[in-house]
């Protein structure tokens, strides 16, 4: 192993840090065109590092697989925080909407470049559908008090399919229409390249997440309802379930594109360095103003007590399942980038195994943290899975297998040494809670007091 490539890389994760904390000291400034100047350079400075000069770059192609990498694992590792570190649920179901999320945008993508924009027409009309059948059917529920949960369930499910029925339907009826303007693989259409396929990634990127979410609200509706530790239970039920219907996506499934356990190929690389930073600073955008405002506090309560936050009005279930939902939006972001940096989507990606990745990450931060969480997500990748992967290749070709004995020793060491995690509660920057100054009361002014006579 070369010293430099050693230094080097020791190097670049400390200057990511840095790059971390400059961000969000930048986004933290009163001034908007400061924010947003100061963004505009952030990107820049990655953006340079990823450009080639003849010979020379700064961020190889390894380092900038990498980067993509941090980012979206940055968003599912967020979106779990949200749901454990913040609302105290035990879930280990993040990998799952991860994975829902890189599998509907790669299959948007896939067949839009095939000529085939059903894809973007039925799950584009089928979430946004489906988000208002559900958002009806809630009301409908709050005006009739008394409903079981699990009738609560079969209701929305029911709507939910429905709206997925229609949108089927309306793809067929759309889709001729779209095919002339997609043209095929070879010879695109004018909706197949340039800006327009720009464009089309982005709404593949938002609505698999939405997607993810609303398959996140149906299985979280009765299954919240369950103590923290049987919560994780079928949660890791669930990461199985979807990871087994990607085994077999091209025969339960009609989904032959995907291929089954053979891995989905032909997935257009769309993710480029803007696409991972623009959805990254979203969600971190998202995740502060939740956790600062009415609906965070609430969250945060539950975790604290729940008879307490009960006591005190607040809505249990209603905390759990937005926590819960809201994480599996940042999940599916996070997904799509992923698949469309890699190009190609293989079921062992997806497994219960990687699926505690996130949770690590998430400890290793600190429970509660989002500065830790962001910290953690660039360093687990840029050193455990980067430098540490390399050095132990140096040693056999079976030798990068022992990470995974030495993730959970680090873990272990890590509860004895500092439970409360690297960062603990530390947040940087903009993540960091205002101080509320308290207001001096006036003081009230003596009476002039009697001249004393001479």
């Amino acid at each position: 192993m070369e010293i430099g490539f050693l230094l080097g890389s020791v190097v670049k994760i400390f200057g990511l840090i840095a790059y971390i904390y400059g961000i969000l000291w930048v986004m933290d400034q009163p001034s908007r065109w400061v924010k947003v100047g100061g963004l505009v350079v952030a990107f820049g400075i990655i953006q340079l590092a990823l450009t080639k000069f003849g010979n020379f770059q700064l961020l190889t192609n390894f380092d900038s697989g990498l980067l993509f990498q941090a980012c979206a694992m940055t968003m599912v590792a967020l979106g779990l925080n949200l749901i454990y570190g913040f609302n105290g649920q035990f879930s280990l179901g993040q990998w799952g909407f991860y994975g829902i999320g890189a599998y509907t945008a790669a299959d948007i993508t896939y067949r839009w470049i095939n000529g085939d924009a059903r894809g973007l027409i039925v799950v584009g009309v089928g979430t946004i559908l489906g988000g208002a059948v559900l958002i009806g059917i809630g009301k409908l529920i709050k005006k009739v008090r008394g409903i079981p949960i699990l009738s609560q369930f079969t209701l929305y499910l029911i709507g939910a399919l429905a709206a997925g029925w229609v949108a089927v339907l309306v793809g067929k009826l759309l889709n001729p229409a779209f095919q002339p303007l997609l043209g095929t693989n070879l010879e695109p259409g004018i909706l197949a390249q340039g800006i327009s396929l720009q464009v089309m990634f982005f709404f593949a990127v938002v609505f698999a997440g939405i997607f993810a979410a609303e398959v996140s609200f149906l299985f979280g509706l009765p299954v919240l309802t369950l103590g923290s530790d049987y919560f994780g239970i079928a949660t890791l039920g669930f990461t199985i379930v979807v990871n087994v219907l990607m085994i077999n996506s091209d025969t339960i499934l009609p989904f032959p594109e995907m291929k089954g356990g053979r891995g989905m190929v032909g997935i257009p690389k769309l993710t480029t360095w803007f696409w991972a930073f623009l959805f990254m600073i979203i969600v971190i955008v998202i995740m502060r103003n939740i956790i600062r405002s009415s609906t965070g506090r609430a969250i945060m309560s539950v975790r604290e007590d729940e008879t307490a936050a009960k006591a005190m009005g607040i809505d249990i279930a209603g905390s759990k399942l937005m926590a819960f939902v809201v994480g599996s939006l940042f999940a599916g972001f996070g997904g799509a980038i992923y698949a469309h940096f890699m190009g190609f989507l293989s079921p062992g990606s997806f497994d219960f195994l990687v699926s505690f990745n996130p949770l690590i990450i998430v400890v290793f931060g600190g429970l509660g943290s989002m500065t830790g969480t962001i910290a953690a997500s660039f360093g687990w990748l840029f050193f455990l899975e980067g430098l540490l992967r390399v050095l132990l290749g140096q040693m056999g070709t079976e030798a990068p297998t022992w990470r995974y004995v030495l993730y959970p020793l680090t873990l272990l060491l890590l509860m004895l040494i500092r439970p409360q995690g690297l960062l603990g509660t530390t947040e940087w920057g903009f993540l960091k809670a205002k101080e509320i100054l308290s207001r001096k009361k006036p003081q009230p002014t003596p009476p002039d007091s009697a001249a004393v006579p001479g």
